[in-house]
C-alpha cells in the first residue's frame, strides 16, 4: 500500500534542471495542469519551488509541454523560457521524443511482445476513449509496442513504447486486449488502488534539448509500493 504523499516545493522529485528546462517525477495524484477541480496543480507547485529556489521577483515563466493523466506516475517536461517552450512543443508535437512507460497487468497478454494497433474514438462526456480494430467515425490511429519484463506472482510487468500520442492510449489499447491496467477502474479493471491512481508510469524519455541540442535521456524511479518494488 502507498501512502498518499501531496507534492509541494519542498519535495519535488526533480530529475532534470538548466537554464531552460525543469523535468519532475510527478506522483500519483498530481494534476499537471489546471482543470476544473481547482485543486493545486503540479505547474504551480514548479512555479513555486523556482521563485523561492532563485528568490525570483513577480510571476514565475512555466510552460506546460505536455501532460500525464492524473492517477499516472512518471516523468513530466516543464519550459523555463519560451524559447524552450516553442522548441519543446514542435519536438513533442513531430514525435522527436522516445517515450517508454511501464505498466501492471494482471492478465496475461496475447503475446510476450506485440505492436498493437487500434483506432481510438474519445467519449467527452465520460472522459474515455475506446479502441476499435477497425476504423470508426472520428477516430484516430493509435500504434505502441510492448514487451513483458517481468512476471510477478499475480500479475505482469509491461514495457511499453509509444508510437502516437492519443487520449488514454495505453489503457484503452491494454484493456482491448483483455489486459487492464491494475487499478484502472475506468478502463476495467476490477477493484481501485488504495492510493487512487493506476499501475501506469512514465518510466524512460529521451529527447534534443531545445537550446543545447544535445541528447537528454532521463528515467524516473517508480512509486514506492510492493509491486513496483518487485520489478527491481
Amino acid at each position: 500500500m502507498t501512502d498518499k504523499i501531496f507534492t509541494t516545493k519542498d519535495n519535488l522529485q526533480i530529475l532534470h534542471e538548466d537554464n531552460h528546462i525543469i523535468v519532475v517525477n510527478k506522483r500519483v495524484g498530481d494534476i499537471v495542469q489546471g482543470d476544473k477541480t481547482g485543486d493545486k496543480p503540479l505547474s504551480e507547485v514548479v512555479k513555486e519551488y523556482i521563485k523561492d529556489k532563485y528568490n525570483k521577483p513577480g510571476e514565475v515563466f512555466l510552460g506546460v509541454v505536455h501532460r500525464l493523466d492524473r492517477p499516472t506516475s512518471g516523468i513530466v517536461v516543464f519550459a523555463k523560457t519560451s524559447k524552450a517552450l516553442t522548441r519543446l512543443n514542435e519536438l513533442f508535437n513531430k514525435r522527436e521524443t522516445q517515450k517508454t512507460y511501464w505498466a501492471i497487468v494482471k492478465n496475461y497478454p496475447p503475446k510476450e511482445n506485440d505492436i498493437l494497433v487500434h483506432f481510438l474514438k474519445r467519449n467527452p462526456k465520460n472522459n474515455t476513449s475506446k479502441a476499435h480494430i477497425k476504423e470508426v467515425p472520428e477516430s484516430k490511429k493509435a500504434s505502441l509496442e510492448y514487451t513483458i519484463i517481468k512476471k510477478l506472482d499475480s500479475y505482469y510487468a509491461l514495457e511499453i513504447n509509444l508510437h502516437t500520442g492519443r487520449h488514454h492510449q495505453i489503457r484503452a489499447q491494454l484493456q482491448a486486449i483483455g489486459c487492464p491496467i491494475k487499478g484502472d477502474l475506468k478502463y476495467g479493471f476490477d477493484r481501485s488502488n488504495p492510493d487512487g491512481g493506476i499501475h501506469l508510469h512514465a518510466r524512460q524519455l529521451v529527447f534534443i534539448h531545445p537550446v543545447a541540442k544535445i541528447e537528454v535521456s532521463l528515467i524516473a524511479p517508480t512509486p514506492n509500493d510492493v509491486i513496483w518494488n518487485a520489478i527491481g
